[in-house]
């Protein structure tokens, strides 16, 4: 039996979030063939993330990788909500400390949540993802996953916060969790559920016309 075969831009050049789109895409669907390429395929500049939300800078990333490659483009962003910090990092959480560097942004967070007790230190992972193709947004969805900001490192696996957010479903941090047991309750993985189904009609009907 011949797979279907589908195509999207990621508009993203970060390796580990490719990666982890193309086990999401394997796992949610395995009865099809994605072809997922990154930016680095592509001479073009970053977007501008202007948004004040994370569904508005998935939409900018997302029509601007379609405007820019004439493809249909998947734009996401994601981030860390820190309850006791009002929501922060939110939008910023790439940008958080001054250097935007995955420790640098780790420390200021444990130096802003320093003292602060266990039942006060909730947090979650929210990802929002828009899928176009140039001038049009064909679908967008968000998905969250709920933890607590620990007080220390905790395993070395994953990026951005993993180390230090402990995921009430797993019992442990992101960073201690293998990549199959992130990708069992990823904002990520839950995101994308939440569109999968729209999202591969649109691409069909488009190959159609």
């Amino acid at each position: 039996m011949v797979k279907t075969s589908l195509s999207l831009v990621l508009a993203t050049r970060n390796p580990g979030k490719i990666r982890e789109f193309e086990r999401l895409f394997q796992s949610l669907d395995p009865g099809t063939e994605w072809r997922l390429i990154g930016l680095e395929s592509f001479k073009m500049p970053d977007a501008l993330e202007t948004g004040e939300t994370f569904a508005e800078n998935a939409d900018i990333k997302a029509l601007h990788a379609a405007a820019h490659t004439g493809l249909v483009s998947l734009g996401e962003d994601s981030g860390l909500e820190v309850d006791f910090l009002g929501g922060q990092p939110g939008v910023k959480s790439h940008r958080f400390s001054p250097s935007g560097d995955d420790h640098d942004n780790n420390e200021l967070l444990l130096h802003r949540l320093r003292g602060v007790p266990r039942d006060q230190r909730t947090a979650r992972y929210r990802c929002a993802i828009a899928v176009a193709r140039p001038g049009e947004v064909l679908v967008s969805g968000q998905g969250t996953v709920e933890g607590l900001i620990t007080e220390e490192y905790r395993g070395k696996n994953g990026f951005g916060y993993d180390p230090l957010f402990f995921s009430t479903e797993l019992g442990k941090t992101l960073g201690e969790a293998s990549d199959d047991e992130k990708d069992s309750v990823s904002h990520r993985r839950r995101a994308l559920e939440n569109i999968l189904p729209e999202l591969k009609s649109k691409l069909l009907e488009i190959q159609r016309e």
